[in-house]
């Protein structure tokens, strides 16, 4: 697979985001040997950015990253990348925590569950608004002057919170949603931050959280499930978007490609440093997903996509 630039960190261009492996999406069906086999095709397609955190589980999703990856002697062929900074209460609740104690007491519990000695990319999953960003961002600084961490990013950030991190140490990623129905990130300049400034932008749910692919309906949806409580996955929401995944899976077929390939290689075309990263725990979705990669998107395809709506409904 091709790589992308980090900033100074070289990744392959199509990541894989581990949280629903152990958390978050339809967690009664998470079939250990099923996830354990996905991770290691994964490596084997050369997909090298594996995207976990502390919240997901809580806690279990880095443990199985150890388990399946680390143990299994395949740490030295990818980058892990891992997050702090949220309090988990449920499935589709969380509290923030920026403070500099907590953030490096965070740090070492998270090297303690992935069972290794440095993290390649630690990320602070939101700004807590009770911490100045300064005192946060401080103090991950220290995480990479003490050897703890390699690089440092920034998770659903502003312009000005970028900026303001990036002059007390380098921002290597933003991580923030980025898909066919949300360019929130576009409209809002920091797409064209991270560019101007070299920075990488790790887009997650680059798939809408499963509907950009055509395969999710309301009544997929069980309890527990975090898109139950998510405003663009009422019914009512689902079919007013009907729309943008037929406008997709219109593109789709003159490549003889699912929506979801379309919908990541548009995801792949909003710039060189952008690295889109899917989420899934099976490897049929994850080779589906690699595959994008292959796709070029013409002139033509590019406009019809453009011209496509954008949710209705919030992200949250």
């Amino acid at each position: 697979m091709k790589q992308r630039s980090l900033r100074d960190l070289t990744v392959s261009e199509i990541g894989l985001g581990c949280m629903p492996m152990s958390w978050a999406y339809a967690v009664a069906d998470v079939d250990p040997e099923e996830v354990a086999a996905t991770l290691r095709r994964a490596v084997e397609l050369g997909v090298t950015l594996l995207d976990t955190a502390d919240v997901y589980g809580p806690f279990t999703n880095e443990m199985l990253i150890r388990e399946y990856v680390v143990d299994a002697g395949l740490r030295d062929q990818v980058t892990i990348a891992t997050k702090g900074g949220l309090v988990p209460i449920d499935a589709t609740n969380y509290g923030r925590n920026g403070r500099p104690d907590d953030i490096r007491a965070a740090c070492d519990a998270s090297l303690e569950r992935l069972g290794v000695d440095m993290i390649d990319l630690y990320q602070l999953h939101r700004i807590d608004p009770d911490v100045p960003v300064e005192e946060t961002w401080g103090a991950m600084a220290d995480l990479v002057a003490t050897g703890k961490v390699s690089y440092l990013g920034l998770s659903e950030a502003s312009v000005e919170e970028i900026l303001v991190a990036d002059s007390i140490h380098p921002v290597t990623s933003v991580q923030s949603e980025l898909s066919l129905w949300t360019d929130e990130n576009v409209v809002n300049g920091v797409l064209n931050l991270c560019e101007e400034r070299g920075i990488g932008f790790l887009a997650y749910c680059p798939l809408g959280r499963g509907y950009l692919t055509g395969t999710v309906t309301a009544d997929v949806i069980g309890e527990g499930d975090f898109r139950s409580a998510n405003p663009r996955f009422t019914a009512e929401a689902l079919t007013a978007n009907e729309s943008i995944v037929a406008g997709i899976r219109a593109v789709a077929s003159r490549h003889g490609a699912t929506a979801a390939q379309v919908a990541l290689a548009w995801v792949l075309e909003q710039g060189a440093h952008v690295v889109p990263i899917p989420g899934t725990k099976r490897r049929r979705w994850l080779e589906d997903n690699v595959a994008a990669a292959d796709i070029v998107l013409t002139t033509a395809d590019l406009a019809d996509l453009a011209a496509l709506p954008r949710s209705g409904a919030p992200r949250y």
